[in-house]
C-alpha cells in the first residue's frame, strides 16, 4: 500500500520524489537533494558553500562559516520513503566523519544539521532523541533535524518560496488547475451500496492511496469504479484504460493535454512525463486505472505518484499486496440483477419483463451478461422467456451476441476467450477450467485435480486461474467457479480455440474419471461419509450435464457410488433410475457378462427391494446369481453377496422359508471361504437370526444374535455401523420375547451410540429410535414414547421431506401413540391430515392408505 506524505497543518504537501523525477535516478536524486538543501540554507544564511565528494565530503555537504574557525554543517541523507532504525549507522558515520574532518583540518563544528526528505518512524525517532542528546553532550555540538515536516515549513516560508518553485513546481503557475478536469463517466447502475461503502472505507483508512477492485470479467468492476469516481470531490478525476503499458502512457498523455492544452503538439513521451510530474507534485486528484492486466505494468507509475488517489480495476485477484488494498467484487444480488435487466429492457418504453428473473438466474447474475441479454431482447423485440429458449438451444451464438453498436470485445464469450488467451503459457490452466465446468459451481474439492500434474505444476495452474478470477479459492480445500463461466467452457464454438468440441469432450471424460476415483470404497465407515457428501453435488451436476450416450464406465461408477451412499443414508428415491443408467452403460461398454455389469445388476435389484418392490427385485437377483455362478464361480464373494441379497428380497416378499434356506447356504459358504469371524460371516449370521425371529423362533434368534454381537464388538468395534445393527436387532429380539428389562437398556445404549456416531438422521438411528418407542409403549411408558417419537417425526421431515413414505409412516405411528395414550382428539386430527396427504402422494392401491383410513375410523369410534 502507498503511504501519502504527511505535512504540517495548513501547509500544502511537497513531493520530495520530484528529485528522482528531475534526474531519473536515485543517485541523481541524492545530488539534487543536496543542491536543494544548500539553496534552502542559503536563503536565510549568507555565504553557504558546498563541498564536493572528491573523494570524500568530510561528512559535510554544505557549511556556513570559515574553515579556520567554527562552522555550521548541513549533512543530507536521501532516505525515502521513511527513515527507519536501519539508517542510524549512516547517520552516526556521517557525524563521526564530520568530527574527524574538523580535528584533522583545524576547524570546529558549532551546529550539525541532518537533512532528510522523509519522516522517522517511531523506533527511529526514539533512537534519534537518545543519540542526539548523548552526541551533543559528548561533543559540545548543537544537533538539529530538518526532516520532511521541517523542510516543507521552510520551503513554504517567504525565504523558501524561490527554492520551492525552482525544485518542486517545474511549470510555475500553470501547474494549478483552474477548474475541474475529468473524463470519468457513468452509465446505468443499480445496487452495490455495500461495495461503494467499502471503497469509501478503504480510501478513508489512514495512509491509503491505492485500492484495487478485482473480480471475474463482466462482473461490473468498471461500472462500480465509474459510479464511485463520479461522486468524488477531487478537482482532477481521470480515467485511463490500463490494459497495457502503451494504453497507460496514452491515457497519461491525454491528462497532460487536459491540464495544459498547449502541450498538444509535443511528443507523446513528453506529454506522458509531464502528467506524471504533475501528479507527483499534487495530491487533489483521482486516477482510475481500468482493466489492469498485471500489477507490474503500473508499479513504476505508482512509485512515482505517491500523492492523490488511485482506483484500479482488474481481473487479477492476486499480486496487489505490495501496491494496494484489494476489494473482491462479486455478482449482483438477484433483485439488483432483475432491476438492471428490467431497466435496460424498458429503456425505450414498456415491455414484457416476465421470466426476467429466470434469465438472470441462468446467467448467474453476472452484470455484463444480464445487461447484454436485456439489450438484445430490447433490440430484437423478443421476450425474456424466448431468450431463455434460444440460450438453451443456441448457447454459443447467444453468449457471443450483443446489441447493435455495442463493443464486440465486451461480450461474455469474448471476455472469457481473452482471459484464457492470457493463460496460454500455462496450458494446464485451460484444461482445468474445462474440467471444472462439469461439476457443481460451488465447493469443488481441490484434491479432485491432484492426479493431473505434479503438485508445483498443478498449484501454478490453479493459481493462474485464481489470479484472473476465473476460479475462486475458498481457502478451505475447495474451489468455486461462476456458473456462466462453466456454461461457456462446456459450449463448443469453432471460432474459439479454447472451446473446440474434441477438447470439451475430453474434459468431460477427464472430469468423470477424476470424480469416479475420488469416491471412497467403504460405505460403512462413518469417517468416509463427509467425503461422499462433498462429492454428491458434483456427481449430480456431472451426470445431468450430458446425455447417457456419453456415459463411460467411470460415469457408471459415479452413479453407483452416489446412489449407494444415498440408499444407506435413507434417501433411496433416485436410486432406481441411477442404477438403471449405470447398468445400461456397463452393458453397452463392457458387455452383459462383465463382472462390473453383474454388480450393477445386483445394485439395481437392491434398489428395487429398498423401494418396496421385492417382487421386481427377485427375478433380477435370480438372473444375476445364475450369471455370477457361471462367470465368477459359486464361491466368489460377489456371488455369495447376491445370494444373500436374494434371500433378503424373499424375506421382504414374505417367503420366509425360502429366505431361511438361502441365508443358511450363504452363512455356510462364508464360513467356508472367509472364516467364522469375518464381518461378512457375522452379517450372514445376523440375517439368518432375523429370519428365524420372523419365523417365530425368537429364542433361537436371541442365541445367535448374542454371539454375533459379541463377535461384532470384538472384530469391528462398538461404534461400527454393522455392530450397531447387530445390537439393535438383539434388542428387538429381547422385546419380542417380552424381556423389557434387557431390551430397553440395550435400545437406549444403541440409540445413544447411533446418534453420536451416525447422526440423528441416519436410517439406523431412526430405526433404533422407532424400536425404542415401541419398547417404551409395551412397557407402559407412553409419555416417554410420544416424546421420543415426535423427535423421530421431526428428523424424518428434515431429512426425507413431508411427503416421503417413511415420514408418512412415522405420522401414522405417532397418531397411534396419541390414541393409545387416550388423546383421541389429537390422534384424529393427525389421522385426518395424514389421510389427505397419503391420498395425494401415494398410489390409490398403496396399503398405507387403507391402514390410515382404518385407524381413523377406529379412533373416531372410540
Amino acid at each position: 500500500m502507498k503511504l501519502s506524505m504527511s505535512a504540517a497543518a495548513g501547509v500544502p504537501p511537497i513531493n520530495f520524489r520530484a528529485h528522482e523525477l528531475r534526474t531519473g535516478s536515485i543517485d541523481g536524486a541524492r545530488a539534487d537533494f543536496e543542491k536543494m538543501i544548500t539553496a534552502l540554507a542559503g536563503a536565510t544564511i549568507p555565504n553557504i558553500r558546498r563541498i564536493e565528494a572528491n573523494p570524500g565530503d568530510w561528512g559535510v555537504d554544505a557549511f556556513a562559516g570559515d574553515l579556520d574557525g567554527a562552522i555550521i554543517v548541513w549533512q543530507s541523507k536521501y532516505f525515502m520513503p521513511v527513515t527507519t532504525p536501519s539508517h542510524s549507522q549512516q547517520i552516526r558515520t556521517s557525524f563521526a566523519s564530520a568530527l574527524k574532518a574538523a580535528r584533522d583540518n583545524g576547524f570546529t563544528i558549532a551546529n550539525w544539521v541532518l537533512c532528510i526528505p522523509s519522516s522517522m518512524d517511531g523506533p527511529a525517532a526514539k533512537w534519534w532523541d537518545r543519540w542526539k542528546k548523548k552526541a551533543e553532550k559528548d561533543h559540545s555540538v548543537v544537533i538539529q533535524l530538518w526532516d520532511e515536516t521541517e523542510l516543507m515549513r521552510r520551503l513554504h516560508s517567504p525565504e523558501g518560496n524561490q527554492v520551492r518553485r525552482a525544485y518542486f513546481e517545474p511549470w510555475g503557475n500553470a501547474a494549478e488547475v483552474a477548474g475541474p478536469v475529468s473524463n470519468t463517466r457513468t452509465g446505468m447502475f443499480v445496487g452495490r451500496a455495500c461495495e461503494l461503502g467499502a471503497l469509501d472505507a478503504a480510501f478513508a483508512e489512514a495512509g491509503e492511496a491505492v485500492v484495487a477492485v478485482h473480480g471475474l470479467g463482466g462482473v461490473g468492476k468498471s461500472a462500480l469504479a465509474a459510479r464511485w469516481a463520479a461522486g468524488r470531490p477531487e478537482a482532477v478525476r481521470w480515467w485511463i484504460t490500463a490494459d497495457s503499458t502503451a494504453a497507460v502512457d496514452a491515457g497519461l498523455a491525454g491528462l497532460a493535454r487536459a491540464l495544459h492544452p498547449g502541450l498538444t503538439g509535443q511528443p507523446a513521451a513528453e506529454q506522458t512525463e509531464t502528467a506524471v510530474q504533475w501528479l507527483a507534485g499534487h495530491n487533489q486528484w483521482l486516477l482510475v486505472l481500468d482493466n489492469v492486466e498485471d500489477p507490474a505494468h503500473i508499479r513504476p507509475l505508482l512509485d512515482r505518484i505517491p500523492g492523490g488517489r488511485v482506483l484500479i480495476t482488474s481481473r487479477r485477484a492476486t499480486g496487489w499486496h505490495h501496491d494496494a488494498t484489494s476489494i473482491r467484487l462479486g455478482i449482483l444480488t438477484p433483485a439488483d440483477a432483475v432491476e438492471l435487466f428490467a431497466r435496460v429492457l424498458t429503456h425505450q418504453g414498456p415491455r414484457d419483463t416476465g421470466r426476467a428473473n429466470a434469465v438472470c438466474e441462468e446467467l448467474g447474475y453476472l452484470a455484463l451478461a444480464v445487461e447484454q441479454a436485456a439489450a438484445y431482447c430490447a433490440e430484437t423485440g423478443i421476450a425474456p422467456r424466448d431468450y431463455l429458449d434460444m440460450l438453451a438451444e443456441w448457447p454459443a451464438t447467444m453468449f457471443d451476441s450483443g446489441p447493435e453498436g455495442s463493443d464486440s470485445d465486451r461480450t461474455v464469450a469474448r471476455i472469457w476467450r481473452l482471459t484464457l488467451d492470457r493463460l496460454t503459457d500455462t496450458p494446464l490452466a485451460g484444461g482445468i477450467q474445462r474440467i471444472l465446468a462439469w461439476y457443481a459451481p460451488d465447493r469443488i474439492p481441490r484434491d479432485l485435480l491432484s492426479s493431473l500434474a505434479e503438485p508445483p505444476v498443478l498449484a501454478t495452474a490453479i493459481g493462474r486461474l485464481v489470479a484472473y478470477s476465473m476460479v475462486t479459492d475458498n481457502n478451505d480445500g475447495t474451489l468455486t467457479v461462476h456458473r456462466l463461466v462453466q456454461a461457456l467452457a462446456r459450449t463448443p464454438d469453432p471460432r474459439d480455440p479454447h472451446r473446440q468440441t474434441a477438447t470439451i469432450d475430453r474434459a468431460r471424460d477427464q472430469a468423470t474419471t477424476l470424480l469416479a476415483a475420488a469416491f471412497p470404497t467403504d460405505l460403512e465407515q462413518p469417517g468416509n461419509w463427509p467425503r461422499f457428501r462433498a462429492l454428491l453435488p458434483h456427481s449430480d451436476a456431472l451426470t445431468s450435464l450430458h446425455t447417457p450416450a456419453h456415459d463411460t464406465v467411470h460415469t457408471a461408477r459415479v452413479l453407483n457410488c452416489a446412489s449407494a451412499f444415498r440408499q444407506t443414508q435413507g434417501s433411496p428415491d433416485a436410486a432406481v433410475p441411477a442404477f438403471e443408467r449405470a447398468l445400461d452403460t456397463r452393458e453397452r461398454v463392457l458387455g452383459s457378462d462383465h463382472p462390473h455389469t453383474l454388480i450393477s445388476r445386483n445394485n439395481l435389484a437392491y434398489a428395487y427391494a429398498a423401494a418396496g418392490n421385492p417382487g421386481r427385485a427377485i427375478p433380477v437377483y435370480e438372473q444375476t446369481l445364475e450369471e455370477l455362478e457361471r462367470v465368477r464361480g459359486k464361491d466368489h464373494p460377489d456371488t455369495i453377496m447376491t445370494r444373500n441379497n436374494l434371500a433378503g428380497a424373499h424375506r421382504e416378499a414374505g417367503d420366509i422359508c425360502r429366505a431361511i434356506q438361502l441365508f443358511e447356504r450363504t452363512l455356510q459358504d462364508r464360513k467356508r471361504t472367509l472364516g467364522n469371524h469375518h464381518p461378512d460371516t457375522l452379517a450372514s449370521r445376523n440375517n439368518l437370526a432375523a429370519a428365524h425371529q420372523e419365523a417365530g423362533d425368537v429364542n433361537r434368534a436371541i442365541s445367535v444374535l448374542e454371539r454375533t454381537l459379541e463377535e461384532g464388538e470384538r472384530v469391528l468395534g462398538d461404534n461400527h455401523p454393522t455392530t450397531l445393527r447387530f445390537s439393535n436387532n438383539l434388542a428387538a429380539a429381547y422385546q419380542e420375547a417380552g424381556d423389557v428389562n434387557r431390551s430397553i437398556p440395550l435400545y437406549e445404549r444403541t440409540l445413544e451410540t447411533c446418534e453420536r456416531v451416525l447422526g440423528k438422521a441416519h436410517p439406523t438411528t431412526l430405526i433404533s429410535r422407532d424400536n425404542l418407542v415401541a419398547a417404551y409403549k409395551s412397557a407402559g411408558r407412553v409419555d416417554r414414547a410420544i416424546s421420543l417419537y415426535e423427535g423421530v417425526l421431526h428428523d424424518r421431515k428434515e431429512t426425507l421431506g413431508e411427503d416421503h413414505p417413511n415420514t408418512l409412516a412415522s405420522r401414522n405411528n405417532l397418531a397411534l401413540l396419541y390414541a393409545y395414550a387416550g388423546d383421541l382428539n389429537r390422534a384424529t386430527r393427525l389421522y385426518e391430515s395424514l389421510l389427505g396427504d397419503c391420498e395425494r402422494v401415494l398410489p390409490p392401491s398403496h396399503p398405507m392408505i387403507a391402514s390410515v383410513r382404518a385407524n381413523l375410523k377406529r379412533t373416531r369410534s372410540m
